[in-house]
């Protein structure tokens, strides 16, 4: 169970931050309603809100996702893999040295982003996905995958490089407990997803697959009707939020929390 998240609104320059997107500006106001929004759902599923300023160094600093990876065998700081952004690490790391004994940092020449990270579980015990991508490259996954075998956790490495313009690996993947991935088509058919359950998201809502499971709770993007229907079929509890001015900026549900 998740008691606990981090959270940053986004600061005033929000829209100067990167995006591969073409769905014009985001409009600050609206990203700060739907923020607190996703904040209340946060807490209507029983979590704890450490919330942070906006911090208007890094535009991209709402996405706190991508600074860590958060187990219960503790904590590893990431490296982005857009230089940009390497200033957002040193924040979360005073953030997080109240709730973990240890911090462990990837190190050159890797790089990693927390989006591109997906726990799940195999066989009842914690597993995660790495995703090699266009932020997280082979030598950061290799230091996590390490760093987590110390933990006694297992992990598969995830090659989504020329997956479509697919950033991080949850834009396309996520893990909603019992055994089940949300997919999208392109990754469908990998062999590192043989052993759970798929949940294939349709043709045109592949930006919902980015959901994220918290305890007893699915939070989903709103007006993606499909792949709500498959996940209310399969007796989950949903709470659709709207997304619109995050998706602007390559965000979704995951990036804007850190849970533990």
């Amino acid at each position: 169970m998740f008691t606990k998240a981090i959270v940053r609104p986004p600061g005033a320059n929000f829209a100067e931050g990167l995006t591969t997107m073409d769905l014009g500006l985001p409009n600050y106001e609206r990203a700060l309603q739907q923020h607190e929004a996703y904040c209340h759902a946060l807490e209507t599923c029983g979590l704890t809100l450490i919330r942070l300023n906006p911090d208007e160094r890094f535009p991209d600093s709402t996405f706190v996702e991508d600074t860590a990876v958060l187990t219960g065998g503790g904590a590893m700081l990431a490296r982005p893999g857009a230089a940009s952004r390497a200033g957002e690490v040193e924040s979360i790391a005073e953030t997080l040295e109240s709730s973990f004994a240890k911090l462990i940092s990837i190190h050159e020449p890797g790089t990693l982003d927390g989006g591109d990270i997906c726990e799940a579980e195999l066989a009842g015990k914690n597993h995660f996905f790495i995703g090699v991508s266009q932020r997280t490259n082979q030598a950061g996954a290799q230091q996590l995958a390490s760093w987590l075998a110390s933990c006694g956790f297992t992990s598969r490495l995830v090659d989504i490089r020329g997956v479509g313009n697919l950033l991080h690996l949850k834009s396309g993947l996520a893990y909603v407990g019992d055994n089940r991935l949300v997919v999208i088509e392109s990754l469908a058919d990998r062999d590192e997803f043989r052993d759970h359950e798929l949940v294939p998201v349709s043709a045109g809502e592949e930006y919902a697959a980015n959901c994220i499971r918290v305890n007893d709770h699915v939070l989903v993007a709103a007006g993606f009707p499909n792949l709500e229907r498959k996940l209310r079929g399969l007796g989950y509890q949903m709470i659709a939020l709207e997304m619109s001015e995050f998706q602007k900026m390559d965000g979704g549900l995951s990036c804007l929390s850190l849970r533990f």
